[in-house]
C-alpha cells in the first residue's frame, strides 16, 4: 500500500484526505498542519496520525499531497522530493518560476514523481477533448465565481490558471503574445481579468475570469475549421456543432436556410474529478511513471499566468 500524507488541513486538504480514504492502493497515514488542533481534527476523522512538521515524513510516507498556501509549496516540496517522496502539489505549482524549477529539479534528484493539481484536466468533459479535437483555431473560456474574502490571490492564479492549463494542453505551441486588462474591485489583486493569448502556430485564446459574479460559470467554446465545440464544465457535457448545408434563396425575397448536425459524444470518464486526479497520482507513483499533469505542465501554466498578470499592470514576481 502507498503511504500518503496530506499537508494542509484546510478546505482542499480536507477534500484530499476524504478522497484518499477511498483509494484502493493507498493508506492515508499522516495529516500535517502547523495548527495542531486542526491537524488532529482531520487526522481523527480519517484514522491518520497528526503532526505539525513535514520533517516527520521522510521514512514514514511514500507520497504526499501539498495543500498548503502557495508560498510554502516550493520549500515543502523540495524537502520531500529530495527524500524520494512523490508529491501532488495544489495549483499553482509555486509563486515564481525559479521555485517551480527548483521543484522539478528536486523531483529528478530524488527520482520522485511531481504532479500538479490542475483538477479540471480530470473533468469528464475536458478529459474527452483530445479525442474529439482535430485542429483548434480559437478557444473562448469563461470562469466566473461569487466573491470569497478567504481568497487573496489574483484571480488569474486563483481561477484563470485552470483554463490556461487546459488551453496549453490542447495547443502544441508556445504562447508568443499576451494582452490583458484587469479590474481590482474587492481586493488589492485583480478580481476580474480578460486576456487574449496568441500561440506560435496562430491559435488564439480569449479567457475571462471573474470572482464578481452571481453564479458559477465554467465554459469553453472551441472553434475548428469544420465545427464549433461547446463544453460545459459545471454539468459535464460536450456538444459539437457542424454546418451541413447553408444557402441564400431568392423566392419572394431573400431568405437564409441552414441545416446542421449536432453531436453529443458519450463521456467515457466518470466520477468526481478530484478522485480521478488522486487515482492518477496513485498510479503514477506506484508505476514510477509520468503523471498526466507533471511539474513541467504546472510551470508552463504558471509562466503564462504570470505574463497575464503582468500585462494587466498588476505587480508580479517574474523570476
Amino acid at each position: 500500500m502507498l503511504r500518503l500524507a496530506v499537508i494542509g488541513a484546510g478546505i482542499m486538504g480536507s477534500n484530499h484526505a476524504r478522497i484518499a480514504t477511498a483509494l484502493r492502493n493507498t493508506t492515508l497515514t499522516h495529516v500535517v498542519d502547523p495548527d495542531r488542533a486542526r491537524a488532529e481534527a482531520l487526522a481523527g476523522a480519517t484514522g491518520a496520525t497528526a503532526t505539525t512538521s513535514v520533517e516527520d515524513l521522510p521514512g514514514a510516507v511514500d507520497a504526499a499531497v501539498i495543500a498548503s498556501p502557495t508560498p510554502l509549496h516550493a520549500e515543502i516540496a523540495c524537502l520531500l522530493l529530495d527524500a524520494g517522496i512523490s508529491c501532488l502539489v495544489e495549483k499553482p505549482i509555486a509563486t515564481t518560476l525559479d521555485e517551480a524549477d527548483a521543484m522539478i529539479a528536486a523531483a529528478e534528484r530524488g527520482a520522485a514523481q511531481l504532479m500538479v493539481g490542475h483538477v479540471e484536466r480530470f473533468n469528464p468533459a475536458v478529459a474527452e477533448l483530445p479525442r474529439l479535437l482535430d485542429e483548434v483555431l480559437h478557444v473562448h473560456a469563461e470562469r466566473v465565481s461569487v466573491f470569497s474574502p478567504r481568497v487573496p490571490d489574483d484571480v488569474v492564479l486563483d481561477l484563470m490558471i485552470h483554463d490556461i492549463d487546459i488551453v496549453c494542453s490542447l495547443v502544441d505551441a508556445p504562447v508568443t503574445h499576451v494582452a490583458a486588462v484587469g479590474r481590482r474591485i474587492r481586493n488589492q489583486t485583480n478580481d476580474l481579468v480578460a486576456t487574449l493569448l496568441t500561440f506560435a502556430d496562430g491559435t488564439t485564446a480569449n479567457l475571462t475570469a471573474s470572482r464578481l459574479g452571481q453564479q458559477k460559470i465554467r465554459s469553453l467554446e472551441i472553434t475548428q475549421p469544420d465545427s464549433y465545440v461547446d463544453v460545459d464544465l459545471v454539468n459535464p457535457k460536450v456538444t459539437i456543432n457542424k454546418v451541413d448545408h447553408a444557402e441564400y434563396v431568392d423566392e419572394g425575397g431573400t431568405r437564409y436556410r441552414q441545416t446542421g448536425v449536432v453531436e453529443i459524444p458519450y463521456l467515457e470518464q466518470r466520477g468526481e474529478p478530484l478522485l480521478v486526479e488522486l487515482t492518477e497520482f496513485e498510479r503514477a507513483v506506484l508505476a514510477g511513471d509520468r503523471p498526466r499533469v507533471d511539474g513541467h505542465d504546472g510551470r508552463r501554466a504558471l509562466e503564462v499566468a504570470l505574463a497575464v498578470i503582468d500585462a494587466t499592470g498588476a505587480p508580479v514576481e517574474r523570476s
